[in-house]
C-alpha cells in the first residue's frame, strides 16, 4: 500500500523474483473494499506507507491473513509508528548486503496478483505469471518501438507513470523501462503541479493516463508556462474524446490511444499513426490517434458477432471485441464460473462492442453494458460523448442511458462545462451542436439528447473512469436542467 514511488518499482521486481506473489492494493478503494481484496488473496506481509495508516488501522483487526507488517516512510516524525510494525522498510535494506541467490521455479508460476476495480458487484483478482510478465513486456515494447515517427518510445527518453502503480503493474510500463534501462522518474501522488514540474525539471518525454488526469494538467494554470512539446502520452482506461487530443496537440503532446483491460495485462493495441495517415491531413491524423489501434505482436484480436463470427473489416459492422495472447489472465482468483464465462468459445472477452476498419484499426464504440437502446436504433455512448467534447463550452462529459416509457432508454449528457462559460452554454446550443453531426449523417437523429444535466464533478471510479453505474443510480429520474 505505496504511493508511486522506487519502493514500488523495486518490488516490482524483488517480490516476484523471491518466488512470492506481488499483490498491488488499490488505496484509492473503500477500507470495506480493500479489507476484502486482503482478506480474498490472503497474504502474509503487508507493506505500508505510512499515509495510509488510518486505513490500516480500520481494517488490521479484521485480516484474516497477515502475519507481518512494514512500515514504509520518508518522515522521521512517522517513525514513531514503528512500534506497531515488524520492520521498516529502509531500515531493512539498510540491514542487510545487496547479495542475494534468488531461486529458480518455473516461469509459469503465480507472479502477481490485482483486483479490478470494476462497477459492478465485487472486485475481482487477476493473476500472471512470471512467463505472462515477460512476454507482454517484450510484445509491448517492440509495439512501442515499430512507429516511423509517432508513439516511438526509446532509449532517449525520459519515462515518468501517471497511471497508479498497482493498477495492471502501472500498464506494465515499468517493466519496459527498466527492460530498456531508462531514466525513471516516479512522482508519488499524483498533482497536476507536481506533474508539470518534473515534466519540467526531470525532461519526462514517456508518460500513461487517463484522459481526465490530462485534462487536468492542460487546464492547471501552471501549465501555461510549462513546454510541453515532445511528451508522448498514452491514453488508456476510457476513450481519448477528440477534442481532448486537439487540446493537447496544440500544445506539442504526441498524445494517442491504448486498448487493453485489467484481465488482458494490460495491452492488446495502440493507436499509433502511420506516415501516410500523418501526411493526409490534421483530421485523418487525430482520428487515427484516438482510436484503439492496431493489435501488438502477439495478439489475435477478433471483432465477432454472437455466433462468434468474424464481422466485417469495414469501419461500420460493431461486435464484441474477443482475444488472444500469451499473457491474457488464466481467470480470476478463486472464481471458476467467472472464469468459465470470461473465455467462453476460447477467447477472453472483453465486454466491449467495436469495429475494426479496412486498415486494421480497431474503433471501440461501447461497453456492452453501456450501449443505450433507444427504440430499434443502438446508440453509442461514446460517440456521442466524443461530439459533445467538441463544443468549447465543455470540459468534460458523460453519457448514460436512462429509462423511457416510449422508448426504453433515451441518452442523458453529463455535462462539466469549461471554466467561466457555465452560463453560455445552454442545453439548446449544446442540442443543435449534436444536431449538426446527425445532418452530417455522422450520428442518428435519436442520439440528441433531451436531457442535459450540468455538473461540478463527473462520477469516476478509483482509477479515473467515469462510473456510469453510479451516474445512472444518481441521475436515472432526473430532469434537465442544472446541477450544483
Amino acid at each position: 500500500m505505496d504511493w508511486d514511488s522506487h519502493r514500488y518499482l523495486e518490488c516490482f521486481f524483488a517480490v516476484p523474483m523471491m518466488g512470492t506473489v506481488l499483490q498491488t492494493v488499490n488505496i484509492r478503494l473503500s477500507p470495506e473494499q480493500v479489507l476484502y481484496t486482503l482478506n480474498h488473496a490472503s497474504p502474509t506481509v503487508l507493506l505500508v506507507n505510512a499515509d495510509f495508516l488510518p486505513m490500516l488501522g480500520m481494517i488490521k483487526s479484521q485480516l484474516t491473513s497477515g502475519r507481518k507488517f512494514v512500515l514504509i516512510t520518508d518522515a522521521a516524525a512517522a517513525r514513531e509508528d514503528r512500534r506497531s510494525f515488524d520492520a521498516e522498510y529502509e531500515e531493512l535494506l539498510a540491514a542487510h548486503g545487496p547479495e542475494y541467490e534468488f531461486p529458480d521455479f518455473d516461469e509459469n508460476v503465480r507472479a502477481t496478483t490485482f483486483y479490478t476495480t470494476g462497477t459492478t458487484g465485487l472486485p475481482k483478482g487477476v493473476y500472471f505469471s512470471h512467463r505472462q510478465l515477460v512476454l507482454h513486456s517484450l510484445a509491448v515494447l517492440a509495439g512501442l518501438a515499430m512507429p516511423a515517427q509517432q508513439g516511438r518510445f526509446h532509449r532517449d527518453d525520459v519515462y515518468m507513470p501517471i497511471t497508479p502503480m498497482f493498477h495492471v503493474h502501472a500498464w506494465g510500463n515499468p517493466y519496459i523501462a527498466t527492460l530498456m534501462g531508462v531514466k525513471q522518474v516516479y512522482p508519488g501522488r499524483y498533482t497536476p503541479e507536481m506533474l508539470l514540474a518534473l515534466k519540467q525539471s526531470e525532461g519526462a518525454s514517456f508518460s500513461h493516463c487517463v484522459p481526465t488526469i490530462l485534462q487536468m494538467i492542460l487546464n492547471h494554470p501552471a501549465a501555461k508556462d510549462v513546454d510541453l512539446r515532445g511528451w508522448k502520452i498514452v491514453i488508456g482506461g476510457s476513450a481519448l474524446p477528440i477534442g481532448l487530443a486537439k487540446q493537447a496537440l496544440e500544445r506539442g503532446i504526441d498524445v494517442f490511444s491504448g486498448y487493453g483491460l485489467s484481465e488482458t495485462c494490460p495491452a492488446l493495441s495502440l493507436a499509433q499513426v502511420k506516415t501516410r495517415h500523418l501526411a493526409a491531413g490534421a483530421d485523418e491524423e487525430v482520428a487515427r490517434r484516438v482510436k484503439a489501434g492496431l493489435p501488438v505482436p502477439l495478439v489475435d484480436l477478433r471483432v465477432v458477432d454472437g455466433q462468434m463470427r468474424d464481422v466485417p473489416h469495414d469501419g461500420k459492422t460493431t461486435g464484441e471485441v474477443v482475444a488472444r495472447a500469451p499473457w491474457l489472465t488464466r481467470g480470476y482468483l478463486w472464481d471458476p464460473r467467472a472464469s468459465e464465462s470470461l473465455w467462453a468459445g476460447g477467447y477472453l472477452h472483453t465486454g466491449d462492442i467495436a469495429n475494426i476498419d479496412p486498415d486494421g484499426y480497431l474503433q471501440i464504440t461501447d461497453r456492452l453494458k453501456d450501449v443505450i437502446k433507444t427504440g430499434g436504433e443502438w446508440i453509442s455512448s461514446i460517440e456521442l460523448e466524443d461530439i459533445l467534447s467538441r463544443h468549447p463550452g465543455v470540459a468534460e462529459v458523460a453519457v448514460i442511458g436512462v429509462k423511457d416509457e416510449k422508448w426504453g432508454e433515451r441518452p442523458l449528457a453529463l455535462i462539466v462545462p469549461t471554466t467561466g462559460q457555465s452560463g453560455a452554454v445552454a442545453p439548446a446550443v449544446l442540442r443543435d451542436h449534436v444536431l449538426g453531426y446527425v445532418k452530417r449523417g455522422i450520428i442518428s437523429k435519436y442520439a440528441v439528447p433531451e436531457q442535459i444535466i450540468f455538473v461540478e464533478a463527473l462520477d469516476k471510479t478509483s482509477v479515473g473512469k467515469l462510473d456510469k453505474k453510479l451516474m445512472r443510480e444518481k441521475y436515472g429520474a432526473a430532469d434537465a436542467g442544472t446541477v450544483a
